[in-house]
């Protein structure tokens, strides 16, 4: 009998898909600065899931969150990694760098495989730890062509990958979590658009910044979700769809210009994620030979 999807993996799926297609909308905020891009997704996503939450009577177990200081500790740390991850991709998609913010993402996956390796303890293979060293290999060879540290790409990888292990290990539900976690960047965001003098008045963004909040929180409670349900070595995995999506946008619709080392440390990084999923499938599927079905 044939085993069920997992959930999971759907909504990892969705999660990415959304995240794949989000420069073609923030492009539509560019008259506005980053910062305020920013903060009006923040607090617009806050009043989203305030809504949400309400409606799924959700006051008891945000209330135990409120009251547990670990759980606190741990989103507090989760919201300034997501509010960073956030503001450079953003300034990353307004300042003509698309392929550059999608070079992270295919970085992230591998990021997120040594963070399960490193901090969770799931078991790396040969092959996987190969994958991981060849794309290691790309990252460095583009920080030796530009001269510098790709600052762009390893801050997005690792801001996200860091966040997402810590929501993997975190004990809240997805819509409670992510709505602590914009509460606790409210407050700033609020301030930063009072001290900027930012005003609603921005042509046509004016309409699309609520739809903001929506794309802001959705894709982040599909993660969650996937995170919970899945091993975050194999969400890596799934992840590789993002910055596909991205890089076909960058190239095909925005015209940027990707240079040939870029190009040899995108196909490093590919080859890497190609060994990564040849490895996994083995892997499944020895498991699937060695264990009874008992479906």
């Amino acid at each position: 009998m044939r085993r069920p999807i997992n959930p999971g993996i759907l909504y990892g799926v969705a999660a990415y898909a959304i995240w794949g297609l989000l420069p073609a909308f923030l492009k539509l905020l560019k008259p506005l600065p980053a910062p305020d891009i920013l903060a009006y997704r923040i607090l617009f996503s806050l009043v989203l899931l305030g809504v949400l939450a309400a409606a799924l009577r959700h006051g008891a177990a945000l209330r135990r969150i409120a009251t547990t200081p670990r759980l606190m500790l741990a989103l507090t740390a989760s919201s300034v990694l997501i509010g960073i991850n956030w503001l450079v991709y953003i300034i990353a998609v307004n300042g003509g760098h698309v392929a550059q913010a999608s070079l992270g993402y295919f970085i992230n996956p591998l990021v997120n495989v040594l963070l399960g390796t490193l901090v969770l303890r799931e078991r790396l293979g040969r092959i996987e730890a190969v994958a991981v060293a060849l794309a290691g290999c790309g990252v460095a060879f583009l920080a030796y062509e530009q001269g510098g540290v790709p600052v762009i790409p390893l801050t997005l990888a690792f801001s996200f990958g860091t966040y997402g292990l810590i929501r993997k290990v975190t004990p809240v539900d997805a819509i409670d979590g992510l709505l602590v976690e914009t509460a606790i960047l409210s407050p700033p965001s609020a301030a930063w658009l009072w001290f900027a003098g930012a005003s609603l008045a921005a042509g046509p963004a004016l309409w699309l910044l609520p739809a903001s909040g929506v794309l802001t929180a959705i894709p982040l409670i599909l993660f969650a979700a996937a995170a919970r349900r899945v091993r975050y070595s194999d969400l890596g995995l799934i992840q590789y769809l993002a910055p596909t999506l991205q890089l076909v946008l960058a190239v095909a619709i925005y015209g940027e210009a990707v240079t040939v080392p870029q190009w040899a440390a995108f196909g490093l990084i590919w080859v890497a994620l190609a060994i990564y999923a040849a490895g996994a499938t083995l892997t499944a599927r020895r498991a699937a030979v060695t264990l009874p079905d008992l479906a």
